[in-house]
């Protein structure tokens, strides 16, 4: 059984792009993998974090993550910083990685933008830990989005550099898997841009926890264009919005764009937005309302994670003091 290790940064409840587009995933792949899922908080300072949020949103997200259907017993679920491993790791990997190589990193120009200077060292060599999250377990498989496919080639990478310089065929190649429907799900507002919670407006996005009422508010305001559906996938053609909603409501209903217009091709987005704003409702519900629940236990969340980063911690750590045995650190 192949290892997956995947991670998601501590923002709060997700995003219906995040469930989509990961969560839900990550759900389907427990039944033939040994899953590690992490909440990426070493990550998340990589930026500001005021302290107080980041614990709330890290219990948010873990939650929400449980609520969606990760299985704590069947899967390892944990907050990144119970195990020092991972920074301990991306220390040696900082040392392997070559700057030519962070200077290619997209990511980092584009959340650095013209402020380069004032950017964290950390938002510099996050690829890096990045990798050390995924090789401190010998995963070998990563379910990512695109805009992660350039990291994960990085880990690569490193990896293989490791392997090179101190002779060795220790770490392993890392297979991304790009999975759903609807892997890359778009704002309600614009659909030429991801649904993401950095944007400033609450319009752009269906959260996981939002009301029927919210949700339906939200997707009969969603940008459309004057045409009615077309009846055939080649006429979503340059119609971001339109393909956005219909993709949404293809991967909530298990099937594909051809069905959705074989059902609803012709009709105005009027009567598609009640349908949808429906089908919203009924999928999501159940884990908003389960959120809601352990969110009224936050110590029984707290413990969750705790146990979930023992059980890690058991895996990586033999494997970073093997690391660190060819590195030629003296034994602890």
């Amino acid at each position: 059984m192949q290892r997956i290790f995947s991670g998601i940064q501590p923002s709060g409840i997700p995003t219906l792009g995040n469930y989509l587009g990961a969560i839900r995933n990550w759900v389907a792949l427990q039944a033939d993998h040994d899953c590690i899922y992490c909440v990426v908080d070493l990550h998340a300072i990589t930026v500001w974090q005021e302290p107080k949020l980041l614990v709330q949103q890290t219990r948010e997200l873990a939650a929400s993550i449980i609520a969606c259907g990760i299985d704590p017993a069947r899967s390892i679920l944990f907050h990144q910083s119970a195990v020092p491993e991972h920074a301990e790791l991306a220390w040696i990997f900082n040392c392997v990685a070559r700057l030519g190589w962070l200077n290619r990193m997209t990511q980092f120009k584009d959340k650095a933008g013209k402020d380069r200077e004032n950017a964290s060292a950390g938002l510099y060599v996050y690829p890096n830990l990045m990798a050390a999250d995924i090789l401190a377990y010998h995963a070998t498989r990563v379910p990512v989005g695109d805009d992660q496919r350039q990291h994960l080639e990085l880990a690569n990478d490193i990896a293989q550099k490791f392997n090179h310089d101190y002779g060795v065929e220790f770490f392993p190649v890392i297979e991304a898997l790009i999975l759903g429907p609807a892997a890359r799900v778009m704002s309600l507002r614009d659909g030429t841009k991801k649904m993401s919670k950095s944007d400033p407006s609450d319009q752009s996005r269906i959260n996981l926890n939002d009301s029927a009422d919210t949700i339906a508010q939200k997707i009969r305001r969603a940008r459309t264009d004057p045409e009615p559906l077309p009846t055939e996938p080649a006429g979503l053609a340059g119609r971001a919005e339109a393909r956005n909603l219909v993709g949404i409501y293809a991967a909530l209903a298990d099937t594909d764009e051809e069905d959705v217009l074989r059902l609803h091709g012709g009709k105005g987005f009027s009567s598609f937005k009640e349908e949808l704003a429906a089908l919203l409702v009924e999928s999501l519900g159940p884990i908003a309302q389960k959120t809601r629940d352990l969110l009224s236990e936050p110590d029984h969340i707290d413990q969750v994670l705790h146990e979930g980063a023992a059980r890690a911690a058991s895996i990586c750590r033999p494997i970073v003091s093997k690391t660190k045995q060819i590195v030629g650190f003296l034994p602890t």
